[in-house]
């Protein structure tokens, strides 16, 4: 039988949620939570089956997300936490440092990247630093993530490619993981004019995805 765990929240600590499948390692994290001064556990679960009504309910300030999890994984809990509370910082907390699951997470809008290898002391560390708008990452990671990056490129002009202000706004939430619901609210417009927006954002990046449209502008730096 799966257990998961909630406990009462209290209002001077940093609230946390972990989502980790693994059971040793969930009551691993339980103990280090609960035996350190500034940080109280909210909620620990199995996979992200239940990720909406959860945040919804616990309104976290950190959550630290497995990626490798049965049912529903961490990448699509992250996309669903973006959306519905934007505010949240959620860092991965996982055993890949392939650049697929980096980028995507990255993308999606993880603050964090750290393995599973991180020292306990250094764990606590970065979810202090999330919580204070930092962006912590494995010192392996954060290497892999400005590899991703060219290492000297001519930076390029918005209207290299006659990007609209308007679209260039839209471009750079897009990078920073926001869904078209949360882009049209942050630009107080309709999500129908959204997706006009990003139509001729493809076609003006000759893209065919937001993939592809994250991607170029990241590596072309254009936001």
């Amino acid at each position: 039988m799966t257990l998961n765990f909630i406990k009462p929240m209290t209002q001077t600590s940093i609230k946390i949620v972990v989502y980790e499948d693994n059971p040793d390692l969930r009551e691993s994290l339980s103990v280090l939570l609960a035996g350190s001064i500034g940080f109280e556990l909210i909620g620990a679960f199995v996979n992200c089956e239940q990720v909406a009504k959860q945040i919804v309910e616990l309104k976290p300030d950190v959550v630290l997300m497995d990626i490798d999890m049965p049912v529903a994984n961490g990448l699509k809990g992250l996309k669903i936490i973006k959306q519905l509370a934007p505010q949240v910082n959620v860092v991965m907390f996982t055993v890949f440092e392939d650049n697929e699951n980096i980028f995507e997470a990255i993308c999606s809008g993880a603050v964090g990247y750290l393995l599973k290898r991180t020292p306990p002391v250094k764990l606590l560390e970065a979810i202090q630093d999330a919580n204070n708008g930092g962006a912590p990452m494995t010192s392996s990671i954060a290497r892999k993530v400005l590899q991703m990056l060219p290492i000297q490129q001519k930076v390029t002009e918005n209207n290299d490619y006659k990007l609209t202000e308007r679209e260039s706004e839209i471009l750079n939430l897009l990078v920073k993981g926001n869904s078209y619901k949360m882009i049209a609210d942050k630009c107080s417009i309709s999500i129908d004019t959204v997706r006009s927006h990003i139509k001729k954002i493809y076609d003006k990046l000759h893209v065919h995805s937001q993939t592809e449209a994250v991607a170029k502008a990241i590596h072309e730096r254009i936001v």
